[in-house]
This record gives C-alpha cells, sequence and structure tokens, in this order.
C-alpha cells in the first residue's frame, strides 16, 4: 500500500514540476514579449504584464510540491546538526506537523480568496482573478501529498531523515574537538 502510495506521489510531483516548467516558460515569454512591446515597438502589450505575473504564481505553487518533497522548504541544516540522532525521526515529525499546518491554513485562506475574487477580471484580460488565486489551493494540496509521502518513507526508512544533498557531513562533526558520543562515525 505504501509503495502504491509513494508512486502515485512521485508522478504527482513530476506533474506538479511540469506545470512549474510550463509556467516559467510562459512567463518568461510573456515577459520578454513585454519588454520587446514597450521599448523595441514603443506600444506596450495590456495584458502580458499581468499574465506573465498570473504565471509566475502557478510556477511558484506548482514548484513547492517538489522543494517539500527534497526537504527543502523548512530545513535548517544546524537544527540537524545539534540534534542527538536519536531524536532526528521526532524532528522530521515536528517539521512536518508545521508544513501541514502552514499549508493547511494556505487552502483555507486560498479557497476563500480565490472565491472572493471570481467576480474580478485581470486587467488587460478577460478572464476571472480567481485563475491566478487557485494556484494557492491546488499548489498547497500537492504539497500536502508530497509531504507526507517524505515523512512515510522516512519512517519506514526508505529514506534518510533530514534534507536531501546535506552538507552535514558526520564524519567532521566534532563535539569539544572530539567525535560527537550520540552520533555514528562511519569510516
Amino acid at each position: 500500500m505504501l509503495a502504491v502510495f509513494l508512486r502515485f506521489e512521485h508522478q504527482l510531483t513530476r506533474l506538479a514540476m511540469l506545470i512549474a516548467v510550463v509556467m516559467l516558460a510562459i512567463s518568461v515569454t510573456l515577459s520578454f514579449y513585454q519588454v520587446l512591446t514597450r521599448f523595441v515597438f514603443n506600444a506596450p502589450s495590456t495584458w502580458t504584464e499581468v499574465a506573465s505575473r498570473a504565471a509566475m504564481i502557478w510556477c511558484v505553487f506548482m514548484a513547492a510540491a517538489a522543494t517539500f518533497r527534497g526537504g527543502y522548504m523548512m530545513a535548517v541544516e544546524v537544527v540537524y546538526k545539534v540534534v542527538p540522532a536519536r531524536f532526528l525521526t521526532l524532528l522530521e515529525v515536528l517539521i512536518v506537523v508545521c508544513c501541514l499546518l502552514v499549508l493547511g491554513v494556505l487552502i483555507h485562506y486560498g479557497i476563500q480568496m480565490t472565491m472572493r475574487v471570481s467576480n474580478q477580471t485581470m486587467s488587460g484580460m478577460n478572464i476571472s482573478m480567481s485563475w491566478a488565486y487557485a494556484a494557492i489551493p491546488t499548489g498547497s494540496c500537492f504539497a500536502i501529498v508530497a509531504v507526507v509521502a517524505r515523512l512515510l518513507a522516512q519512517l519506514t526508512g526508505r529514506e534518510k531523515v533530514g534534507p536531501e544533498n546535506s552538507e552535514i557531513v558526520p564524519e567532521v562533526e566534532t563535539f569539544h574537538g572530539a567525535p560527537r558520543p550520540d552520533r555514528e562515525v562511519q569510516p
């Protein structure tokens, strides 16, 4: 069951990253077009700035799933250095609880804001402003799945505890000039 959930999460996170990459490409292209029309043709486009901003918002919130999955959002490596090894899993659970609280708040208020602006249109475009705000709860839902998958993978030993690509090197860590007594020193 866990393997199925982790495969589902992997595909979901890949989809989120694909959407983020496409939105980044759209945002960059529209920004280039805006500069071109404004400074080269001296006839600025009225809609590209707003569309570029909306695409960037979608890019950020969809990429959040991958950054949460890698442990890059809430990881403060100095905390991992000072916490004894036996408490690292507890630290990860605490971090996940904090992440889920923040993401839950984003979903709650993101839905409220999306509904609140549904009657407004983006300037220069005849599209509801809610399409831009919908990125907040959508990206947060993707991120919740990634956060839960990361914790489950760590609790079951499928992944190491701590941030990915960490600069923490246990062999070099010392405790008042000697190797830390609560950490295993690997050869």
